[in-house]
């Protein structure tokens, strides 16, 4: 039981570490207006949020970015990321 407990603060911990880690790697890789755009995203979706950080990350790391990453790139980034949207025509009978 005892035991059990511990894993859990144990994992709790790494998890915690990792988050740190990379909110570090995201304030030296984006701008303090890019950071803040992609703040406001995740409050409405936070899924693509992580897609673009993660792309951003794995980009910078590869060397094929250079930090630091502008609200600019964000911008185009996330337009790439919509989806296109449908026209809807109504027809009267």
């Amino acid at each position: 039981m005892y035991e059990e407990g511990k894993n859990e603060k144990n994992s709790r911990e790494e998890d915690e570490k990792k988050r740190a880690m990379r909110e570090g790697i995201i304030r030296m890789i984006f701008t303090s207006e890019a950071r803040e755009r992609l703040t406001n995203v995740r409050l409405v979706k936070p899924d693509v949020a992580q897609v673009v950080e993660d792309n951003v990350i794995r980009l910078v790391s590869a060397g094929k970015v250079k930090p630091p990453v502008s609200d600019e790139d964000v911008k185009r980034l996330l337009m790439s990321f919509q989806q296109p949207k449908r026209e809807f025509k109504i027809k009267w009978a």
